[in-house]
């Protein structure tokens, strides 16, 4: 039998398993690089987070990733390079935290890497008549990282999740249900990365069919996008000052919202492709705001986040939604974001991740541990009925080092 064949049975039988998960969200600021220990695997999954750093990207790295993210028209051949120089980059990374935490390469029994999403096209919103099915493409090869760090790689998760009937994301009803279900309290887990997403886990013991996760409309991409915009030294805004120094435009925050993406049916996703730049110069054009101030642009694209998670929420929870929410992702650093987002859902109970032990930005990163946890040791997880379309499914293409 293959070597590493042998191996991965092994480690499935292994009481624990010590995995590094990856994450490159569309905000580009750098490789979120998480060390877990993952005992056991199901609802009696324990984690233990080791080390966790972000490696910030250069501004080549962003420049080389922005030539192909979610544009309707790129380089073939650059697209085609870009796919292995990024899986050599971020198996370099994480050599250089494994080296940093002195620990050795022989030492970890698997890397699952998320890759770089540059296009997410759900059917409802590319509407391609030739095409009737949902797609995604992530880059930065599995086998690439696989070679390069010496570890069994798993990757290239989202793909499993639409062949079984998904659309590719969110997928984080998985790790959220197996990793942080209460029996004392309903929960709200609230992604606030580039597009904002919320996982809902009813109590633990309660009908696991209830459980689902669904976008709600950008998050920070269009913010950072418009601050790059006005101010192209600047990859966001810090602390959300400038947000904070503006006032919201009604008119402008109507014309945002009228967007069909906001009244469709959950579960739903959506991705920069659609939430960028033309989305709002086409809203601002009927609003009559395109020499409306950076600062309240920014507080009317803060409100619209805000609205996106409140609206859905009370499509599914009703009009006063009373739910302890649990926020992650750049979104929970924001205050002028987490005010909103307080004035919008007020019977709402607002904290981060960190109160139940997982660190907000390093959150999205062992999620994707945990999928690799159960692809190797774990069973299909069955959660969120028909309609939610989570499938029960192991997700992860695996990649051999030899």
């Amino acid at each position: 039998m293959n070597s590493y064949l042998t191996r991965l049975y092994s480690m499935a039988q292994q009481p624990s398993r010590r995995i590094v998960g990856l994450m490159s969200g569309t905000s580009l600021d750098g490789l979120d690089v998480a060390l877990c220990r993952l005992h056991g695997h199901g609802t009696a999954t324990r984690l233990e987070l080791e080390h966790f750093a972000t490696v910030p990207y250069s501004n080549e790295v962003r420049r080389r990733i922005r030539e192909v993210f979610a544009g309707g028209q790129v380089s073939l051949e650059y697209l085609t390079l870009l796919h292995p120089w990024l899986g050599l980059l971020h198996g370099d990374m994480i050599l250089q935290c494994l080296q940093e935490w002195q620990v050795a390469p022989a030492a970890v029994d698997l890397v699952a890497s998320h890759g770089q999403t540059v296009y997410h096209a759900p059917q409802h919103q590319h509407q391609h008549p030739d095409f009737p099915l949902n797609a995604t493409l992530q880059l930065g090869d599995g086998d690439h990282v696989s070679v390069r760090t010496g570890i069994i790689t798993l990757s290239d998760f989202r793909q499993k999740h639409i062949a079984a009937g998904g659309e590719g994301a969110p997928l984080a009803a998985y790790g959220d249900y197996l990793l942080l279900s209460s029996t004392e309290e309903e929960r709200l887990l609230l992604n606030l990365g580039g597009i904002a997403n919320f996982t809902y886990l009813p109590r633990a013991g309660q009908d696991a069919s209830a459980a689902f996760s669904t976008d709600t409309g950008p998050g920070n991409t269009l913010l950072d996008a418009t601050v790059r915009a006005h101010h192209p030294m600047l990859a966001y805004d810090e602390d959300g000052r400038l947000a904070s120094a503006g006032q919201v435009h009604a008119g402008l925050l109507t014309e945002l919202l009228a967007h069909p993406f906001f009244a469709a049916p959950l579960p739903k996703t959506t991705g920069p492709e659609l939430f960028g730049p033309a989305y709002l110069r086409s809203a601002q054009e009927r609003s009559d705001t395109l020499t409306l101030g950076l600062a309240d642009t920014l507080a009317t694209l803060t409100e619209l986040s805000a609205v996106g998670v409140a609206q859905a929420a009370r499509q599914v929870f009703g009009s006063e939604p009373a739910l302890a929410v649990y926020a992650s992702g750049g979104g929970a650093h924001n205050p002028a974001l987490q005010a909103a987002l307080r004035r919008q859902l007020p019977a709402c109970r607002f904290a981060t991740t960190e109160q139940l032990g997982i660190l907000p930005d390093a959150k999205e990163a062992i999620l994707f541990a945990l999928l690799a946890n159960e692809a190797v040791a774990g069973q299909p997880v069955s959660l969120g009925a028909g309609r939610q379309r989570v499938p029960a499914v192991s997700m992860g293409k695996i990649s051999l080092p030899g």
